[in-house]
Formats: C-alpha cells, structure tokens, sequence
C-alpha cells in the first residue's frame, strides 16, 4: 500500500518534469541560425557596426535564434562563392542571407558570370539543408538600361530557378531619399537600417516559420 501511494505521488512529478522537458526540447528544436553572407551594404560600412540592419535583427531574433555576419567590404560574387563552401561546412546555418553583386555590377563584371556565381551559392547552401533568401540590388543609372535590366533581372531569375526567397531590391524606400544615403550616393546611413530591417524581416520569418 506504502508503495502504492508513493507511486501514485510520484505521477503528478513526473508529469510536470516530462512537460518542462519537452517544452524545453521544443524551443531548442526550433532555435535556427541564420548566416548574413553580403558585401558593404550588410557590413555597416560608414557606420556603426552595431546600428546596421544585420545587427537590429540579431536584437530582433535573439536569444531565440541565432545571426552571424559574414559580410565584407567589396565583396564579389566570386569572393563569396570561394568563402561559402568553409563558412556552411562550420556555421551549418538553418537560413542564408544571400546580398551579393553589387560589386560585380559597380565593376562591369558580366551579369552572366555574376549570375552562375549566384546560383552556385544557393545550389551549395540548399544542398548542405539551408533555406535561402536572394537579395536584389539597383545600379546608378549611369551604367545604362543595357546592363542595369539583365542585372537586375538576374536576381529574380536565380530565386525563381532555385525556389529561393526574393527580395528585389534591400534600399527600398532608401537609396532615393539623401538624407538616408551618405555622401557617396552608394551607402546607407545609420538613420536607415531600420527600414532596411523591415525590408528583411518579414521573408526572414517566413523562412523561420517554414523551418521551425
């Protein structure tokens, strides 16, 4: 009878352990990391690292999930592809940021060549199991519509290839207001990278959403 009971006092314990457990093992389950893979436009270049888009979302998603940045300044398509295959392989990310080609644009490389860049990127982060997000990007006017529209149209045609998220374009409501660019034209500043975040996020938690 003694043993009866006890058994009987024990059930509401271990209820109570089981669901705190599993509980706890779900929100692990759902902790996803994401990876920021992007030139200047996502390094907060003339500002404060701390102020830039990336950085307003790693307060926005933390400490559920987690962002790592590994943009640089003057990035390439082909500078990403060559740090890409090392950066999965250890980040093993959940999410991929993909902002490159701006640099390819600015320097006249072929949008072609840009292009299977781009597609590469994906094809190696889907296949390591990462869902990714294509970012767009505009040129100056001055390049012309010749290059300027196969340029733009070659991010759409990547996302539509590989079934990837599409942002057309990361400076929208920004890159034509001054008082949000810096002196260079090319830029954002601090002032901005809110609206850049909001640019961002909701297909940031769409994918969160998808592979929770």
């Amino acid at each position: 009878m003694r043993f009866q009971i006890s058994k009987l006092r024990l059930k509401p314990m271990y209820g109570l352990f089981l669901a705190v457990f599993l509980c706890h093992f779900t929100q692990l389950s759902q902790a996803q990391t994401i990876l920021v893979h992007g030139d200047s436009l996502s390094a907060g270049y003339g500002i404060n690292p701390q102020e830039s888009w990336v950085a307003l979302l790693t307060q926005a998603l933390q400490p559920e999930h987690e962002v790592l940045n590994t943009s640089i300044s003057g990035e390439t398509t082909r500078g990403g592809l060559e740090r890409l295959p090392v950066l999965l392989s250890s980040v093993k990310p959940d999410i991929l940021i993909l902002e490159l080609g701006a640099n390819d644009g600015l320097r006249g490389f072929p949008v072609t060549m840009m292009q299977q860049n781009l597609e590469a990127m994906v094809t190696m982060s889907q296949n390591m199991g990462a869902s990714v997000i294509v970012v767009g990007t505009h040129l100056p006017p001055n390049f012309g519509k010749r290059y300027t529209e196969p340029f733009f149209k070659a991010f759409e045609n990547v996302a539509l290839a590989s079934g990837s998220a599409y942002l057309p374009f990361l400076l929208e409501g920004v890159a034509l207001e001054p008082s949000l660019m810096q002196s260079d034209g090319l830029h954002p500043t601090a002032e901005a990278q809110p609206i850049i975040l909001q640019n961002v996020l909701p297909l940031v938690q769409q994918a969160l959403t998808a592979g929770g």
